[in-house]
C-alpha cells in the first residue's frame, strides 16, 4: 500500500515536472555559460590539486581535492552499480542514453549550484559550511525556504539515501556470502558510528583515501572487458543510440518510461541540480569560487561518463538483462561474473560495500551542515546521528522497491526546490564566471573579493578583510 502512493507521487512529479526542470534549465545553464562544462575541462583538472587554494593557515576548511572527494563520495555508490542496472532492466539500452544527457546539461547546473556554494558560503570556527539553504537565505533573503530545503536534504541524504547504500550491500552480500542481513546491518552501523562521531576532518580523510582507489579499479576492470569485447563495441552504441529514440519504444508505449527511468537513475547517481553537492563545494578552501564550480562539474563527468558507463557496458556486454528477476546489483554481479568470471561477483561485493559505505558518510554530512543552518544545536545533532544510524540498518533489511521508491520521491522535492533557488541566482554565478575569464585572460592566477561583483551582497566569507590571506599565495 504504501509501495503504491510512493509510484502513483513519483509518477506524477517525474512525469510532469522534473523532466523538463532538469534537461530544460540544464540546456539554459548551458548556452548562458558558453557550455563551459566542456571548454574548460583541461582547467577542472589544474584547479583540482592547486595548493595555492589552500589558505596561508591551511587549516580552515578542506582542499579542493578533499571537497570533490566528499562530493564524489556521496555521488559514486549505489546509483553507479545498482541504479545502472536498474535502469537498464526497466528501460533497455536506451535509458543509458538518457542517463548521459543528464550529465552533459546537468555539469551546467553543477557549475552553477557549487559556484553560488562557494560565494555565500560562512567561516564557522575551522572549516566553512555552505549549499543551497545558504544561498537561499543570503542570495534571495528567504529563510524560510531555506529552512525547507535544509529539512528535505537532511531527510532524503542523512536518512533515505542512506537506508538505499546499506539495502544494496546486503543484496550483494546476500548474493555472494548468503550473509544474514541483520548481521550485516549491525557490522555496517557499528562502523558508520565510528566514522561519522569523528566529524567533517576524519570524513574527508576516509573519503580522500578510498574514492579514488575504488574508481580506479573499477574502470579498469571494465576497460579490459571493453577491450575483450571490442568487436561488440559498435553493436553496443548501436543498441544503445536505437533504444533513445528507436520506434519500438515508441510503438511499445515503453518509450517515456525509458526517458524517466534514465533520468531518474543519472540524477540519482550524479546529482547534478539536485543540491548536494554544493553542502561539499562549500567546505572547500579556494581563491576563487568559479574554481571549486569547476572541480564539481568534474565530478559529475567522472560519476556518469566514466563509472556509471563502466557499469553499462558490462551489463549490456553480457546480456540477459531482459525480464530478469535480479535486483539491481545483483545483475550487475551476475553481468561481472559472466565476463570476468566467479570471483568477480565476489569483488563487485566488495567494491560495493566501498562504493556505498562512502555514500552514507557523504550523505551524512549533507544532513550536520543543514541541521547547523537551522540551530546550532549539540543534542540535534546527537539525534540525527542515531537517526542515520537507524536507517543505515533499517535500509540493511527493508525490500528493495520500497528503499528506492522513497528516495525517488524525495530526491525529487529537493530537486524542484534547488532548481528553482539555482534559476532565480544563476546571474550571480555568470557574473563570477566572467569575473574568472578576465582575470585568466589577463594571465593572472584568479582571485575574488566581493567588491567583483557589485550589488551583490551576503558574501560573509569574501571581504577583503576576511579573506586577505588568499592574496598571500
Amino acid at each position: 500500500m504504501v509501495e503504491d502512493i510512493l509510484t502513483f507521487l513519483n509518477d506524477w512529479m517525474w512525469g510532469t515536472i522534473l523532466v523538463a526542470a532538469l534537461l530544460g534549465l540544464g540546456l539554459w545553464f548551458s548556452i548562458k555559460l558558453n557550455f563551459a562544462q566542456f571548454t574548460y575541462i583541461p582547467e577542472m583538472f589544474r584547479v583540482l590539486f592547486d595548493k595555492r587554494s589552500i589558505s596561508a593557515e591551511g587549516k580552515k576548511g578542506t582542499s579542493p581535492f578533499q571537497a570533490f572527494a566528499i562530493s564524489t563520495a556521496s555521488r559514486v555508490g549505489t546509483g553507479n552499480l545498482a541504479g545502472v542496472a536498474a535502469a537498464i532492466t526497466v528501460g533497455g539500452p536506451g535509458a543509458v542514453f538518457w542517463m548521459w544527457i543528464v550529465a552533459i546539461l546537468g555539469g551546467a547546473s553543477s557549475f552553477i549550484e557549487s559556484t553560488l556554494a562557494q560565494i555565500y558560503k560562512v567561516p564557522e570556527k575551522n572549516q566553512y559550511r555552505g549549499g543551497p539553504a545558504y544561498y537561499i537565505e543570503k542570495g534571495l533573503k528567504n529563510r524560510g525556504l531555506g529552512i525547507v530545503f535544509a529539512i528535505t536534504i537532511t531527510f532524503t541524504y542523512g536518512l533515505v539515501f542512506s537506508s538505499v547504500q546499506s539495502n544494496t550491500i546486503r543484496l550483494a552480500f546476500e548474493n555472494s556470502f548468503n550473509m544474514d542481513k541483520w548481521l550485516l546491518g549491525g557490522i555496517l552501523t557499528f562502523i558508520v558510528a565510528l566514522i561519522i562521531f569523528g566529524g567533517l576532518k576524519r570524513i574527508a580523510q576516509v573519503t580522500q583515501f578510498i574514492i579514488p582507489i575504488m574508481a580506479i579499479f573499477y574502470i579498469i576492470l571494465a576497460a579490459y572487458v571493453l577491450v575483450v569485447n571490442i568487436g561488440q563495441v559498435p553493436t553496443m552504441f548501436g543498441q544503445i543510440f536505437a533504444g533513445a529514440f528507436g520506434f519500438r519504444e515508441v510503438a511499445g508505449g515503453t518509450f517515456g518510461g525509458m526517458i524517466l527511468i534514465g533520468i531518474k537513475r543519472g540524477l540519482f547517481s550524479n546529482e547534478a541540480g539536485m543540491g548536494s553537492a554544493p553542502n561539499a563545494a562549500a567546505t572547500s578552501e579556494v581563491t576563487h569560487p568559479v574554481k571549486q564550480g569547476l572541480i564539481q562539474t568534474l565530478g559529475v563527468f567522472t560519476d556518469t561518463l566514466l563509472i556509471c558507463s563502466a557499469t553499462a557496458v558490462i551489463i549490456l556486454f553480457a546480456g540477459d538483462y531482459v525480464g530478469t528477476d535480479l535486483d539491481g546489483i545483483q545483475l550487475t554481479q551476475e553481468a561481472f561474473e559472466s565476463q570476468l568470471g566467479a570471483w568477480a561477483a565476489i569483488f563487485i561485493a566488495i567494491a560495493i560495500f566501498l562504493f556505498a559505505f562512502s555514500s552514507i558518510i557523504g550523505n551524512y554530512y549533507y544532513g550536520e551542515t543543514n541541521i547547523e543552518f537551522i540551530k546550532t544545536s549539540k543534542p540535534a545533532i546527537f539525534i540525527y546521528r542515531l537517526a542515520v544510524l537507524f536507517m543505515v540498518m533499517f535500509g540493511a533489511i527493508a525490500e528493495f522497491g520500497l528503499v528506492w521508491s522513497l528516495a525517488d520521491l524525495t530526491m525529487g522535492i529537493m530537486a524542484l526546490i534547488n532548481l528553482y533557488a539555482i534559476f532565480r541566482l544563476s546571474s550571480v554565478a555568470y557574473a563570477a564566471l566572467q569575473d574568472y575569464r578576465k582575470q585568466k585572460k589577463a594571465g593572472k592566477d584568479p582571485v575574488f573579493y566581493q567588491d567583483h561583483l557589485p550589488g551583490v551582497d551576503g558574501m560573509e566569507y569574501w571581504r577583503r578583510d576576511q579573506s586577505s590571506e588568499k592574496e598571500q599565495g
